[in-house]
């Protein structure tokens, strides 16, 4: 038996075929989207803007498929009527303003120019203002709301996005008869429905997105709203009652897309994740493992026991039963761009693309500290400990001998050192961490990185196996679904593994210095971040001086 895995990035979509029995990909299908700048629309007027054309997300679904396919049958053995289910995962928050007949506006003539109309995509940061708001009502009112989401609502999430639309694109916000994220929406495209107040919503957006929970009855109440504003309230019934685990099924392949895609109509498709929490399942995801996926930005899954307590933990994006695992709380947390920052200098401020290997190499002969450089991993704000969007890239330390060798290497440091920082303060509220898994291309093509994050944190690096660990957890969920394996840990066993031989552990003459660095990093961090607001920073620079030029 084989399963399916579509994998929406902010870039690309992927498809990857998985035979059940022992996880072997047979075929990888990866589409670009043709819209945008490298998929996103942008607004040169506006530098937080970002979205997505969903007509990209159905052409990228239909010929990743078809590209996967006609790879796999290249194997013996395999046949497209022996796939049993289909699984999703996407970026997120991803919402999506949809008409009565579950279609985007976007997909209207009358919308398809209007950016408001098309997909929020997860890195849109237009509403700031609205997340303060939702931030600064629940504290006062339902605290409860935002304490599973570190106490801070972003304006990367779902109704911040909504409010904004509200506020600056009132015509579009009247239009839409509903909202889906784009997790929930790809799999009931899948299914064929019509209705968006029948698409099954996955648990993992709506617990880390929107502010659901089965403790308060599902999503905010409509007292809440209305204080944010009266048409929210309104939109409540429009939206969902309830959200599942990926105990349940997002629906069953119409005959449509069956034909179309030439697979079985009927088939099971599993409920729609984000792509790094089915990322943490294909890269075998369990207590005691932090999963990194690595890649524009970063996001790190944790799962804690259900039948356990966890604490509130200030600054991480969420804490959700069920939202990665069932039976199990799921925690997020994560850095808004590191894949972003090394792509900004190499291909934006050096205008260069095939830099990244010669300024890897470069940046290799160079030991910790030698720069004299720091870096904030804030070029897109901060996602995690701080939440906060406004906050920028900052480099320290420069002199007129500065290389970009140099840059570029304390650029890499400075994410390592942002990693350092949710781990130890997943660890602060008792979050076992015994061992690190890395997934993604960076992970997979960037030994320096791997190195110098364990270095920072201390902590062995592993390696996914898979290079498409998204798509493959995506696959996993659709086996257990299909009925393949009896359950999530017996298909991870099965169908997820580790690159063999592959592990980055701590040197402890570069672990010394990356502690005295961390030190001064975290300077910078409390200082810049409202942390510690009287913090003085007069040394930093001569610290640098001392590290880079020892006695």
């Amino acid at each position: 038996m084989f399963t399916l895995g579509i994998d929406y990035g902010t870039n690309s979509v992927r498809a990857l075929v998985v035979r059940t029995a022992d996880g072997a990909e047979l075929g990888t299908g990866i589409v670009n989207y043709p819209s945008g700048t490298q998929g996103v629309l942008l607004d040169p007027k506006d530098h937080h803007l970002a979205r997505q054309n969903p007509a990209d997300h159905l052409f990228g679904l239909e010929k990743s498929i078809k590209l996967a396919l006609a790879q796999a049958k290249k194997t013996k053995g395999f046949d497209a009527r022996k796939v049993v289910g289909l699984g999703v995962d996407t970026t997120g928050s991803s919402p999506i303003p949809v008409d009565a007949a579950n279609t985007p506006l976007a997909l209207h003539k009358k919308w398809s120019g209007n950016l408001a109309a098309h997909c929020w995509l997860w890195k849109d940061h237009t509403s700031v203002k609205e997340a303060a708001e939702i931030t600064a009502l629940a504290a006062r009112i339902r605290p409860h709301y935002i304490a599973k989401c570190g106490n801070t609502y972003s304006s990367e999430w779902f109704w911040s996005k909504i409010l904004h639309c509200r506020r600056t694109a009132p015509a579009v916000f009247k239009a839409a008869h509903s909202w889906v994220e784009l997790a929930d929406w790809i799999p009931s495209v899948l299914a064929g429905i019509t209705d968006p107040t029948a698409v099954k919503r996955g648990v993992c957006c709506a617990g880390h997105k929107a502010l659901y929970a089965a403790d308060w009855g599902g999503l905010p109440d409509k007292e809440f709203l209305a204080q944010l504003d009266p048409a929210l309230a309104d939109l409540r019934d429009r939206l969902y009652s309830e959200a599942h685990d990926a105990t349940a099924s997002a629906g069953n392949l119409c005959p449509v897309w069956a034909k179309k895609l030439g697979l079985p109509a009927g088939i099971p498709i599993a409920i729609g994740e984000m792509d790094v929490h089915y990322g943490a399942i294909g890269s075998g995801v369990c207590e005691g493992t932090l999963v990194k996926v690595i890649g524009t930005s970063t996001c790190d899954c944790g799962v804690v026991s259900a039948e356990k307590t966890v604490a509130d933990i200030p600054g991480i994006c969420g804490i959700v039963k069920g939202s990665i695992l069932p039976g199990y709380y799921g925690l997020e947390a994560g850095q808004s761009a590191v894949g972003d920052i090394f792509k900004w200098f190499v291909e934006g401020v050096l205008g260069d693309p095939k830099l990244h290997a010669t300024l890897t190499a470069e940046a290799a002969k160079l030991k910790p500290g030698q720069s004299g450089l720091l870096a904030l991993d804030w070029n897109n704000g901060n996602r995690t400990i701080l939440v906060d969007p406004l906050l920028t890239g900052l480099l320290l330390g420069q002199t007129l001998y500065t290389t970009r060798a140099e840059i570029y290497r304390a650029l890499l440091e400075a994410t390592a050192f942002g990693a350092r920082a949710i781990i130890e303060r997943f660890r602060e509220y008792g979050v076992p961490i015994d061992r690190v898994v890395c997934a993604g291309g960076i992970a997979e093509k960037n030994p320096l990185l791997m190195q110098i994050y364990a270095d920072v944190t201390g902590c062995t690096m592993l390696v996914a196996g898979s290079s498409q660990a998204c798509a493959l957890g995506s696959a996993v969920s659709a086996a257990v679904l299909a009925g393949a394996h009896p359950d999530f840990a017996t298909a991870q066993k099965k169908m997820s593994r580790l690159k063999p031989g592959v592990a980055y552990k701590p040197e402890a003459a570069h672990q010394k210095v990356y502690h005295q660095l961390y030190g001064l990093y975290r300077q910078l961090h409390d200082a810049f971040g409202g942390v510690n607001s009287s913090a003085d920073l007069s040394g930093v620079m001569k610290s640098l001086l001392a590290l880079k030029m020892p006695a």
